[in-house]
């Protein structure tokens, strides 16, 4: 969510898609720094077909990436398929990647619904000596050539940051995505502790909406019954939280502008243009510009350089990000996520503002 990007799943449903995991055998080394790629091995060569799997198409955010999923595939030189959307279904998505194998795709570039689910799909590529590029989320475990993802706690530790320096004190909600994501996980429990260690006045409040447009809008509204003086909100997931945020607040007589008296300062993640548009307005103030365009981009490099057999390691990147390894032993590229506000909102750079 991704961005990025779960919709509520119940665990027997979860523990089918677990259940149709086939043992790992690892195929794929997946180590070493985009400065040392190191020799290709004489396996693979780099050719083939690859396959695209997205967790949804309903928020402005997957809708962009898709978008720049055939234009990165190009500029990369990887020949890509027609994306496949799981449609926020974990158990759907284990199905994507098996149909895409069965179609004898060389690579996979997937966007995890479910951090734990996703180890089945993961197996059953590793075992036909498929490597994969995770995008947006990390899964728990599984093997994968690399995760190209921004760094999440951070996302909840500069939402944190912006709400306490403009709220001296008072109640503020996270409306959080789906704890079946790391990326929810990650949000969420940075923004908690990053509050209660830097701005101990001001009173968590917390709405697990798992990704919901509805949810969200439908929870907010009883919170907002109850807590009346609400002073911020942090929302994880501009893309499916900004819309039935701006509503509720609306219908309520609540939404004020920045500046006005009574008005709830509002920081989300994400990036999209309509986010921008909403700091242009007033209506909210901040967000984290998670970078769609880039996970596009290096999704589509790193599945090229795990088909030509290419490594990477920890440590900086030639392009302004930092390879980490994992408590999973897995490698992510953290790929650099700014904060918007009214002063940088028209920065050109940013992706959100090159969205025709």
């Amino acid at each position: 969510m991704h961005g990025t990007t779960a919709r509520k799943q119940n665990s027997s449903r979860r523990g089918k898609a677990v259940a149709a995991a086939v043992g790992a055998c690892l195929v794929l080394a997946a180590c070493g720094s985009t400065k040392d790629t190191g020799a290709a091995s004489a396996e693979g060569g780099g050719s083939g077909k690859v396959g695209v799997i997205l967790p949804l198409l309903t928020s402005p955010f997957w809708q962009s990436y898709n978008d720049y999923v055939p234009k990165m595939a190009d500029s990369e030189g990887v020949e890509a398929l027609k994306t496949v959307n799981s449609n926020s279904d974990p158990s759907q998505q284990i199905t994507d990647i098996n149909n895409q194998l069965n179609q004898g795709v060389k690579g996979l570039v997937v966007a995890p619904l479910d951090s734990a689910a996703i180890e089945a799909g993961l197996d059953q590529a590793e075992r036909k000596g498929v490597p994969v590029v995770a995008v947006d989320v990390a899964p728990d475990k599984g093997k994968v050539a690399m995760v190209v993802r921004a760094d999440n706690v951070a996302y909840g530790e500069k939402a944190c940051q912006y709400l306490g320096e403009q709220i001296p004190s008072g109640k503020v909600v996270q409306i959080m995505g789906d704890l079946a994501s790391v990326n929810g996980r990650d949000r969420s429990e940075a923004f908690r502790a990053c509050v209660k260690k830097n701005f101990p006045k001001l009173k968590v409040l917390e709405i697990p909406a798992k990704w919901e447009s509805d949810t969200a809008a439908s929870k907010l509204d009883t919170l907002l019954n109850a807590n009346p003086d609400l002073k911020g909100i942090y929302m994880q997931a501009g893309g499916v939280y900004l819309a039935p945020t701006i509503q509720t607040l609306k219908s309520k007589g609540m939404l004020k502008k920045a500046g006005q008296s009574g008005h709830i300062t509002i920081v989300s993640n994400d990036g999209i243009p309509q986010e921008f548009d909403a700091i242009r307005k007033g209506e909210i103030d901040a967000t984290v510009s998670q970078p769609a365009d880039l996970y596009a981009k290096y999704g589509m490099y790193y599945i090229k350089a795990a088909m030509e057999g290419k490594t990477f390691k920890p440590g900086p990147t030639d392009h302004d990000s930092t390879i980490v390894k994992l408590p999973s032993g897995i490698l992510e590229d953290q790929l650099p996520a700014p904060l918007v506000t009214k002063d940088n909102v028209e920065d050109p750079k940013l992706w959100g503002n090159t969205v025709k």
